[in-house]
């Protein structure tokens, strides 16, 4: 039986029908039952869980509103900061650090009525395509815990996958909310740049990163998004015009609508990933929108650009963890040698790698042959786009070019994981919108994400077409999880 979606658990809490404690320990008792097999979770918050759900009980019993997400679990990536709670980006570096401050996002949860159950797995610093860089261990995929569930937000990902929460929120540089979310199963949606305020999540690449929302359904989506959307003054680069509201356009259809079928994407894509979204395009179609193949050559400069500009930029951000001011420190005989030995320490070899990239390309005789060119061609692929969006209204994809891959199978060769983000990486580069879809399976059994892109704020036009598609899409693969820990995977 199909568990109650994020909407129906939060409007049985509003009218008094459920309680909101009642509904966090159920979900409390399936992450003890089963996460020890797929270890969605770096920190569980139970006893903030229950205090917050008593909260909200007590609300409704006082005839007051709650908040539209009223009593609904909801999972947070371990880069999003929570005050006094840990916050460690999966990394050694940032063990045991509790922050001062609450993230925006997690602030407007708290008004919202959400409850917060715990923090999730990620590769360290949300560098990683797999959620295999964590120091903590991987996350395992709950269709198959022998296979990588994605990343960086694979720990959100499983969580909203595996049933321990509806709703989750992830950030995504590269395609970290949509890749994770195609390979489990799920919704997963990156906004446009500045329409979620960045204030309180802790910085990868801050031209890149954005917070979004994980889902089972589409309108649960949507919900999170109006929730957490919206101008931040905390934040310098938070858009100062309205966001999209996009739950309540839903059900607009998509009569009229125009959709570019991009053929970059299709054909680096296996075989049966490309019959899905043919089958979604069949369905848009049925739907009266018209579609018509579009080339946007550009897109495929995407992955080199910016396996430049985001190692750049992560090199600038990381520098700040140096042993003296948070975190982890190792101690030595001056001031150079902590440093050094923190960092040695602290961070894993795939952050070590990107910093290490990122200072070569900022350095000096360097920077403008690989950096600012880089940025060049970030320019291009948004012309790219543009050029795209005058003849279309969105455009339609493959999430991944595959399904999800064995654990262990591209941790030895870099450049074949950066490959997991093809399809992902030119929108962030972009700054526009994109949604993730689950629409069936592929071979072995495996979910297949189909993804709308859309041009900056057309989040309510890529949730309409997002409808249409999850309405026709096939039977998803159930869950096959075992409730205990699979024995040689930890």
């Amino acid at each position: 039986m199909n568990k109650p979606s994020a909407l129906e658990l939060a409007a049985a809490v509003r009218a008094g029908q459920r309680s909101a404690v009642e509904v966090v320990e159920e979900h409390l008792d399936a992450i003890e039952a089963g996460d020890g097999a797929i270890h969605a979770f770096n920190l569980i918050t139970a006893d903030e869980a229950r205090q917050q759900a008593l909260s909200v009980d007590r609300m409704v019993a006082e005839g007051r509103d709650p908040g539209l997400l009223a009593g609904v679990p909801v999972a947070l990536k371990d880069n999003l900061c929570t005050r006094g709670i840990p916050t460690t980006c999966s990394s050694r570096i940032l063990e045991g650090w509790r922050p001062p401050y609450d993230a925006t996002v997690v602030t407007r949860l708290r008004a919202a009525g959400a409850v917060m159950v715990g923090k999730t797995n990620m590769d360290e610093f949300a560098m990683g395509s797999s959620t295999e860089t964590s120091a903590t261990g991987a996350t395992r995929n709950p269709h198959d815990v022998s296979r990588v569930p994605g990343g960086s937000s694979g720990g959100s990902a499983a969580a909203v996958a595996a049933g321990f929460v509806p709703l989750a929120l992830g950030s995504d540089t590269g395609g970290s909310i949509r890749q994770p979310a195609a390979l489990c199963g799920v919704v997963g949606m990156k906004p446009t740049y500045g329409t979620v305020s960045r204030y309180g999540l802790i910085a990868f690449a801050s031209s890149l990163d954005q917070i979004g929302p994980f889902a089972t359904t589409v309108a649960d989506a949507a919900l999170l998004f109006d929730v957490i959307g919206g101008h931040d003054p905390a934040d310098s680069t938070s858009l100062m015009r309205p966001t999209p509201r996009v739950l309540s356009v839903l059900g607009d259809g998509v009569e009229g609508l125009r959709v570019g079928v991009l053929d970059e994407y299709m054909d680096g894509a296996d075989p049966d990933v490309v019959a899905r979204v043919r089958q979604a395009e069949a369905a848009l179609v049925a739907a009266g929108a018209t579609i018509e193949e579009v080339s946007v050559p550009e897109v495929r400069l995407g992955l080199s650009a910016y396996y430049l500009i985001a190692p750049g930029e992560a090199s600038s951000n990381l520098a700040r963890y140096d042993g003296v001011r948070y975190g982890l420190r190792v101690d030595a005989e001056d001031t150079a040698g902590m440093n050094l030995r923190t960092r040695s320490a602290g961070f894993g070899p795939e952050v070590k790698r990107r910093i290490m990239l990122g200072t070569y390309v900022l350095s000096a005789g360097y920077m403008d042959a690989y950096y600012n060119q880089a940025l060049r061609v970030r320019t291009r692929i948004i012309e790219g786009f543009d050029r795209a969006y005058r003849r279309f209204d969105i455009l339609l994809g493959p999430t991944t070019p595959t399904t999800a891959f064995p654990l262990g199978e591209k941790t030895g060769d870099p450049l074949t994981m950066y490959l997991s983000d093809v399809c992902t990486i030119p929108t962030n580069l972009a700054g526009h919108p994109a949604i993730s879809v689950p629409f069936g399976d592929g071979d072995g059994g495996l979910p297949v994400g189909v993804q709308l892109l859309g041009p900056a704020l057309s989040e309510g036009t890529l949730m309409m077409a997002a409808a249409v598609v999850e309405a026709a899409a096939p039977p998803s693969p159930p869950v096959l999880a075992p409730v205990s820990e699979p024995e040689g995977l930890r």
